[in-house]
């Protein structure tokens, strides 16, 4: 079994929560100050915010406040350590059924026999 990652655990966790989800595709388009953010949600700032912050937590997003407003921006490097975990399990999980595909192959062949 592989190594605990908090990194990417923490990734995950943020990425668990479709709140949480659709916030980073609107920030896949570009920056968006807070209060966008929240108004398809239908939840109230301070859950938001909360929200945003395991976003962050994750490094995920960042955040600057230009007098009242805060706008978060996407980090989308930062999503590069689930991509590379999802590719390795993508090949682990390639090879096992090729390895199943050729074990059947081989019984059908010796059947045919």
């Amino acid at each position: 079994m592989a190594k605990h990652d908090p990194t990417l655990s923490r990734l995950f966790h943020a990425l668990a929560d479709d709140t949480r989800r659709g916030a980073l595709t609107r920030l896949a388009k570009a920056p968006a100050p807070v209060t966008e953010l929240a108004e398809p949600t239908g939840l109230k700032l301070p859950t938001v915010m909360r929200h945003l912050a395991v976003l962050e937590e994750a490094g995920l997003i960042t955040s600057f406040k230009d007098g009242r407003t805060r706008t978060c921006a996407l980090v989308p490097e930062a999503l590069e350590p689930v991509r590379s975990w999802i590719e390795e399990q993508r090949a682990q999980w390639e090879a096992r059924l090729d390895r199943l595909d050729a074990f059947v192959m081989q019984i059908m062949k010796d059947d045919e026999q």
